[in-house]
C-alpha cells in the first residue's frame, strides 16, 4: 500500500515521455515512475559515490578528531575562542 507522497518538476519533454511510456504499457505514470525509481537503485544509484565521498570528507576529519585536549570542564563552551587563539598563535592571524 502507498503511504508516501513524493512531487518534483520536470521539463515538459520528459513528463510527455514519461505519460506515452505510461500509456504504451498500459500502466498508471506512478508504476512507471515507481520502475524506473527501482531500477536506478538497483544499478546502484547515487550510493556508490555519496559512499566515496562521505569516506573522503570523514577522513579529511578525522585529522582534527581529539586535537583539541584539556583546558578544563568548560572547553565545550569556550572551544570556539581556544580554536580561534590556536589559530592566530600558529599562523600569526
Amino acid at each position: 500500500m502507498r503511504t508516501e507522497i513524493y512531487s518534483w518538476r520536470v521539463s515538459t519533454e520528459l513528463k510527455t515521455a514519461l505519460e506515452r511510456e505510461a500509456r504504451r504499457r498500459k500502466i498508471s505514470l506512478a508504476k512507471v515512475l515507481d520502475m524506473a525509481a527501482e531500477e536506478w537503485l538497483k544499478k546502484g544509484g547515487a550510493g556508490k559515490d555519496d559512499d566515496r565521498e562521505q569516506k573522503r570528507l570523514h577522513e579529511a576529519a578525522s585529522k582534527s578528531f581529539g586535537v583539541i585536549k584539556g583546558g578544563g570542564p568548560y572547553l565545550a563552551e569556550n572551544v570556539r575562542q581556544v580554536v580561534q587563539e590556536r589559530l592566530r598563535r600558529r599562523y600569526g592571524r
